[in-house]
């Protein structure tokens, strides 16, 4: 089959919103992209359908070939069943992958400095800028970004569904992870726009699971085999890239989330460990992209991977293979030596279930069922853990662990399209939850959270601050996102000034802070002086955010050189207004 050319408008030239298109009564596509694989599903009318290939494959491999003046995504080929050329051919620098795990981030990001072992091109200056990634195309490298990647695989995803319903498909539900920025989130959005896609919702995974669980609750009830009660499920997602937990309480239709949290631990965490475990001298035997090395870590990769994958259902395996240069790895990774080598990763884990069932002020015995998704919720160790911390035998079997995030979905499209079910199967409901703190900065680099994590969306708080300074006449507002004490330590997401504040002693002026998100996640900040009264207060400010585009931690050093604390807030005590 010959590979198809692919041409990617610039998001300024497809907003995802183009109004000149014609309408089609066409319903939301629900789209998991995965790490490594990834999935698309629909509402058919009756039930959740899992579009296939044209290899008859559900699960697509994450990928975007590079190859002279054509490129290819894992759309159309390699998935569960590919063969060894093939993987080889994603590992030989000329393939691009792990979009999920490197879009939106900064080359100061742990995660992205990690990446710098891929077998593809990532340089970093380590100044808080993007990173810079490339493919490798008749040995020559051409840059890239992730954005541009995933707009590329998602176009040809586009084709794929089109094909299969005969008409054009605009609309999409996107699953995310839950410790994805809203930075994140915009690049996302952006590479939508460029495949010729109007993001209706992005889902965090667990969300998505949680609304399939609604759903399986609700038809329970209606076949007389449910009580009808509330029921409390913890969702523990894990995949390639990302570690997500959730509490969802269900009843009726509705599942409303109690709690989330996530982090950047998975597969491709496990899979660098185990590498580096088998090779002790692996960063200075790969410390730079060479033929030569791209090729022996990519058997290397090969060979762990595999070994991995094994180790599921064995209690040991062996790892044998000719690295060449001289370089031989002949190893035995039993249980116990895998648990050890990844105990950090186990204590992230452990770390952000305890973290969810506190913030939903639950202990184990309030949970019903636990729901284990994703790749990684295959491995023994990370099974048991997940269900001893839950003090449950089993896990929920109703659900499938690589078809769940895309099926929620599928049924939120449904849902967000206005698609109404005869059988009541689409009268669901999900109150999500903000997963991470939004504040600001105040008394110096503190950060003052106005919106705390695991608040009810739609959401609007209102904090108020007071001037630093005698005659302070104006205020840095510099809105920030994360679970950090310390300003710096969170995701800068923008910044704008107030002016023209009344010229009076120091903590004379209130200055009201409002951040408001709404049902479609956005969120916009509004600020402006309160007290005193007077014809001189000029006019509140509204900004939707983020406002950064690029440069986060030069914008953030920037702010600090040039203005310190000279246009500081400080937080007044018990003003947080409900």
């Amino acid at each position: 089959m010959a590979e198809q050319f692919y041409t990617v408008a610039s998001d300024s030239e497809t907003t995802g919103e183009d109004k000149s298109q014609p309408s089609f009564p066409d319903v939301a596509v629900g789209i998991d992209i995965g790490t490594s694989k990834c999935s698309v599903a629909i509402w058919n009318g009756h039930q959740v359908e899992l579009l296939k290939n044209t290899r008859n494959q559900k699960g697509m491999r994450s990928y975007v070939m590079f190859k002279d003046d054509t490129l290819s995504a894992g759309v159309t080929g390699g998935a569960a069943k590919e063969n060894a050329h093939e993987e080889r051919d994603i590992l030989s620098g000329s393939a691009i992958f792990n979009m999920k795990r490197l879009i939106g981030r900064m080359d100061t990001d742990e995660v992205v400095q990690a990446s710098k072992t891929l077998p593809f091109l990532v340089q970093t200056l380590g100044i808080g800028v993007r990173p810079f990634i490339a493919a490798l195309v008749n040995n020559m490298w051409r840059s890239t970004t992730p954005e541009e990647v995933l707009a590329i695989f998602l176009l040809e995803l586009k084709a794929l569904v089109e094909m299969h319903l005969k008409h054009p498909v605009r609309n999409a539900v996107l699953t995310i992870p839950v410790a994805f920025s809203r930075f994140q989130q915009t690049r996302i959005e952006r590479a939508c726009a460029m495949a010729g896609l109007h993001v209706l919702r992005l889902m965090p995974e667990p969300t998505a699971v949680a609304l399939l669980y609604a759903q399986q609750q609700q038809q329970l009830v209606h076949d007389n085999m449910g009580s009808g009660i509330e029921k409390i499920a913890l969702i523990f997602n894990m995949g390639a890239g990302y570690c997500d937990v959730a509490v969802a309480a269900t009843a009726g239709g509705v599942s409303q989330i109690r709690a989330l949290s996530g982090c950047t631990a998975g597969g491709e965490d496990i899979l660098q460990n185990i590498m580096r475990h088998v090779l002790p001298n692996f960063d200075g035997i790969y410390a730079g992209q060479t033929m030569d090395r791209i090729k022996s870590m990519s058997l290397l990769r090969i060979a762990t991977q595999d070994a991995i994958h094994r180790l599921v259902s064995q209690e040991s395996v062996e790892i044998n293979i000719d690295l060449g240069n001289g370089h031989m790895v002949s190893k035995v990774l039993d249980h116990s030596e895998f648990e050890q080598v990844n105990r950090a990763i186990f204590d992230k884990c452990e770390k952000i279930i305890n973290q969810c069932l506190a913030d939903a002020k639950l202990v184990p015995e309030d949970i019903n069922d636990v729901i284990l998704v994703g790749g990684c919720s295959k491995i023994p160790r990370i099974r048991s853990l997940v269900l001893g911390l839950c003090k449950k035998e089993v896990s929920y079997k109703n659900i499938d662990a690589l078809e769940a995030a895309v099926s929620g979905a599928a049924l939120e499209g449904a849902i967000a399209s206005g698609v109404n079910d005869p059988s009541g199967s689409l009268d669901l409901l999900t109150i999500q939850a903000t997963p991470m703190n939004l504040g600001i900065r105040a008394d110096g680099d503190s950060f003052a959270a106005i919106i705390p994590r695991n608040t009810t969306v739609p959401a609007r708080r209102d904090m108020l601050f007071t001037t630093t300074h005698d005659k302070q006449t104006e205020a840095l507002i510099a809105v920030y996102e994360g679970e950090g004490e310390r300003a710096e330590d969170n995701h800068l997401l923008g910044y704008f000034k107030i002016t023209g504040i009344p010229a009076a002693p120091k903590g004379a002026v209130d200055i009201s802070v409002c951040m408001d998100i709404d049902a479609a996640n956005v969120l916009r900040v509004f600020a402006g002086v309160v007290k005193p009264q007077g014809p001189a207060i000029p006019p509140f400010i509204e900004v939707r955010m983020p406002t950064l585009d690029d440069g986060h931690g030069w914008c953030g050093q920037a702010l600090a050189k040039m203005y310190g604390k000279t246009l500081d807030l400080a937080v007044l005590p018990k003003k947080l207004q409900p």
